[in-house]
């Protein structure tokens, strides 16, 4: 590389980064009450990614579907099928208290290699919107132009699960399109996630749990809390979340995992290795084991719940007449919703508490692991990540992307950032953050997919 050419390729990163944090500078909170959300950040963010993305925008069409959820259209060079590349710009709400540097002011750190852009949104998810609309300019400077029609389908309301997605694919769906190719959030390269596993993994979502809100309720008269009487609404609402927590879904070795653990396999050490290789024998015992460790093994092989939420009285010496405890819900694939509640109701076992369900979606397809559009992908993560070896495995969060099951059978899920356990910690929560090199390394890989479509 000349010296004039190295110049080039640092200003051009270094306008990434500076891309990066004028976008993390819009407040782009989404919220459940309409009224509580600062739609102006939202059309201010908006307004402003032509003059971030000048050529990215000479080159796409640009449409506004449900207000505010950006389509973006790349015109391919002859018919066929399209891709969708989705982000959301919208995050979750971040006050800043307890924060390193403040969650709106997209700061840098450090120097050189150890650079860090702070800021809510950094990994979710407006450093892929960034990385998707960097690699397009570069593109479009080289004069490059995809094969086949390319989708960017930038959403505004993906933290609160709102109507826009839907409203994506039905006029998709309206124009006949069936995508080849859908990619969204979800897993990324990381390490640590399975025992006796050492190498990087690049852990691509071929489906998704589904969700479901399940309050369970307790109604009961009230009156002063100097009488109470010998069960409380808020007593036999407590007894049911113990049982609720007694009795965990039932753990399995699905045949996502049996594929995610066969390709690890050669690269774990004893005796992991002849676990993951033997599944007929030890897929019981190991669903047993990875349910036991709890958090990421354990949802990896069942339904989970978690109560989040409890309400009891408005004063302390009031008895509540009504209380209720709210209990996310993650159902794995080849069980529904229905088997979920059933599950819940059977753990409880009071017909004093009522089990009720506010709100659900059945877990996703499960797309292929294998074939010409996961080898494309796999070929362009081997590209970037040479050094991850790449798995299928279920998403255990939601995205946008469930409802494009039902226009195309290739909907994966991957966020092509090499994150640290500490760095994963950070979403939805304090100090969100990426590394320069970690985003600057997702601009290549979002560069190398367009040229594979």
């Amino acid at each position: 590389m000349t010296q004039a050419a190295g110049t080039g390729a640092a200003a051009e990163q270094e306008a990434a980064v500076e891309r990066l944090r004028a976008l993390l500078r819009f407040p782009t909170v989404s919220r459940i009450e309409p009224d509580a959300t600062d739609w102006a950040a939202f059309d201010a963010l908006l307004e402003a990614l032509p003059g971030l993305y000048p050529r990215a925008h000479e080159v796409l069409d640009r449409e506004l579907v449900a207000g505010r959820t950006a389509l973006y259209r790349w015109p391919g060079r002859e018919a066929g099928q399209p891709a969708v590349l989705l982000a959301h710009y919208d995050v979750v709400p971040a006050d800043g208290e307890g924060w390193t540097h403040p969650p709106f002011a997209g700061e840098v750190t450090g120097e050189g290699t150890d650079r860090v852009v702070w800021g809510r949104g950094a990994l979710d998810m407006k450093g892929v919107l960034a990385s998707l609309l960097g690699a397009v300019e570069r593109l479009a400077a080289q004069g490059f132009r995809p094969r086949h029609d390319v989708y960017l389908h930038f959403g505004h309301e993906e933290e609160i699960a709102g109507p826009a997605a839907p409203a994506v694919v039905s006029l998709l769906r309206s124009r006949g399109a069936r995508p080849r190719l859908v990619l969204d959030e979800g897993g990324a390269v990381v390490e640590g996630i399975l025992p006796g596993v050492r190498v990087p993994l690049a852990v691509v979502g071929v489906a998704e749990k589904g969700i479901a809100t399940v309050v369970l309720r307790v109604s009961e008269p009230g009156g002063h809390a100097a009488m109470p009487p010998r069960v409380t609404a808020t007593a036999r609402l407590a007894r049911a979340v113990a049982r609720l927590d007694r009795h965990p879904h039932p753990a399995r070795v699905d045949a996502t995992m049996r594929r995610m653990l066969a390709a690890v396999a050669p690269h774990a050490g004893p005796p992991h290795r002849w676990v993951y290789e033997n599944l007929r024998v030890t897929g019981r015992p190991l669903a047993a084991l990875l349910a036991r460790a709890g958090g990421v093994p354990a949802a990896f092989v069942r339904t989970t719940q978690a109560v989040t939420q409890l309400r009891g009285s408005a004063a302390p010496n009031v008895l509540a007449e009504d209380a209720a405890a709210a209990v996310n819900v993650r159902v794995a694939p080849g069980s529904t919703v229905e088997a979920a509640v059933g599950h819940i109701r059977r753990a409880v076992r009071d017909a004093g508490v009522a089990v009720e369900v506010v709100q659900a979606t059945e877990p996703s397809a499960v797309s292929p692991a294998e074939g010409e559009v996961w080898n494309l992908l796999s070929a362009t993560v081997a590209e970037v990540f040479p050094e991850a070896v790449v798995v299928p495995y279920v998403m255990l969060q939601a995205s946008d992307s469930r409802h494009y099951c039902a226009i195309s059978d290739g909907v994966y899920r991957f966020q092509p950032f090499d994150l640290t356990a500490e760095e994963r910690a950070t979403l939805h929560a304090r100090d969100e953050r990426i590394r320069v090199p970690t985003y600057l390394r997702a601009l290549d890989f979002h560069a190398a997919l367009l040229r594979r479509l």
